[in-house]
């Protein structure tokens, strides 16, 4: 990696309106009322990775400028979302004037959904009574955990994950600016774990890079500590043909020896079922299987009993065919 460690969501982090990808439709009305100088209070809802924190910044640069920092306290809601710090720390920040031209102070509240029901209502009334000084934009993931009296005071905008060809242009852009010896099978597996997360897309790559100097598909997956499609899709294949001790030994290669998260076995195996040569019908009840068997290690059941029934429950499926 050339030059010190860095993180590079952070370092290839859009600092205009027009380098935010894919989200024109939020990013248009957010312009509009940036070139009035007017904007209501916000809320940005979508999947993590998507561009919402780096709209709000954009923003808040657009505004104010080089002194953006001076009128804008960013918290992240998920670390600091009591009662306490909304009544304190924010209310604080709310009262006093802004500085400069813009006749508000901006709070960006991350994470916003993790805010407890409490500071949430403390939350919607400071948001009445300083209206006139400070606008709020709310970030989160799933809006359906925002009260709905916060909801009606904001300007609601939603975000949409980024496709593959975005979240490969940024891959790129990282791999150009830090100078990087990237396969294409490499491009291709950073790409297909991101899943549309930019901020994913960029760590999984950074985590690489400081693997090996030639970052391939393995090194990629070792980074991430995922399960290689490939191996999934052959245990699967040996299960389905009857060979359970074979499945078993590349299940207990991934668990025991490479430590692999059984979760994120089933989340691929749950990807690779599509694919098998069954019928539909087949299809839907091992996807049903599949999802028993992820309910079970998420509480806290042995995730290698578990999947190991799953490779048995294949087998007879393949038997059965």
């Amino acid at each position: 990696m050339v030059g010190e460690f860095e993180v590079w969501a952070e370092k290839y982090r859009p600092k205009k309106f027009d380098e935010i990808i894919n989200q024109e439709h939020a990013v248009e009305r957010v312009k509009a009322f940036a070139q009035a100088k007017n904007i209501p209070h916000m809320l940005f809802a979508g999947p993590p990775g998507t561009g919402k924190t780096t709209l709000a910044i954009v923003l808040a640069r657009e505004l104010y400028g080089d002194g953006w920092k001076q009128n804008v306290l960013q918290l992240n809601a998920s670390d600091e979302r009591g009662i306490d710090v909304i009544r304190g720390q924010v209310k604080e920040f709310a009262r006093t004037v802004a500085i400069g031209d813009v006749p508000f102070k901006l709070i960006i509240l991350d994470e916003a959904d993790a805010m407890t029901s409490d500071a949430q209502q403390a939350l919607r009334r400071m948001m009445e009574m300083y209206a006139n000084v400070t606008r709020f934009i709310l970030i989160c993931n799933y809006s359906s955990k925002i009260i709905e009296p916060i909801q009606s005071r904001c300007a609601v905008f939603r975000f949409k994950a980024l496709e593959d060809v975005h979240v490969r242009d940024f891959v790129e852009r990282i791999v150009k600016g830090e100078k990087l010896k990237i396969s294409e099978d490499g491009i291709n597996a950073v790409v297909r774990i991101a899943e549309g997360d930019l901020r994913r897309a960029a760590n999984v790559l950074q985590a690489s890079s400081i693997l090996k100097e030639k970052i391939t598909e393995d090194v990629v997956y070792e980074a991430a500590s995922l399960a290689k499609p490939q191996e999934v899709k052959k245990m699967l294949e040996m299960a389905l043909s009857g060979k359970f001790l074979e499945a078993r030994k590349i299940l207990e290669e991934m668990i025991l020896k490479k430590g692999l998260s059984g979760q994120d076995i089933i989340s691929e195996i749950y990807k690779q079922l599509v694919g098998l040569e069954l019928d539909d019908k087949d299809k839907v009840h091992l996807i049903e299987k599949c999802g028993e068997i992820d309910f079970r290690i998420s509480e806290g059941a042995n995730e290698l009993i578990q999947i190991e029934s799953f490779l048995a429950t294949l087998m007879l499926y393949g038997k059965k065919k």
